[in-house]
């Protein structure tokens, strides 16, 4: 089942702003920035010492769902992520227990695991990221 938050996830607007803001301000490393192009986002990554991590993520189109998201709700918490051993696993008892999916199948993450999104709808309004961590 579920093993623990991987981490939290940030909409912003400006993801310079933010990391610097992360990083000089809050004390964080950031440790991975990127473009994921499939979602049309840019994402940074932010390591605490205590092991807790913070995903921002910055639109690359006005019309991707981070932007939208942006536009209707402005900067704040996107999604939550949970870590799980199996998450074909996950995903079907969820599923089996009405649980809404956004995402059929899994797919590939920012970090390259495999994710799927649970629909705030099912979630008490909150949006959930599911991560299997890839092997290694």
């Amino acid at each position: 089942m579920l093993k623990k938050i991987a981490h939290i996830s940030i909409a912003v607007t400006n993801l310079d702003r933010a990391c610097a803001f992360y990083h000089d301000v809050m004390g964080g490393e950031i440790t991975d920035r990127h473009r994921v192009d499939d979602q049309k986002v840019e994402v940074a990554f932010v390591n605490f010492s205590a092991g807790t991590k913070i995903e921002l993520i910055a639109p690359t189109r006005e019309d991707s769902p981070v932007g939208r998201f942006l536009a209707k709700h402005g900067p704040g918490i996107h999604h939550i992520c949970f870590e799980t051993d199996n998450i074909e696993k996950q995903m079907a008892f969820l599923s089996d227990h009405g649980v809404k999916l956004i995402d059929a199948a899994p797919r590939r993450g920012a970090e390259h695991d495999k994710i799927a999104f649970v629909h705030p709808s099912s979630a008490l309004g909150t949006l959930i990221e599911l991560s299997e961590p890839l092997k290694k």
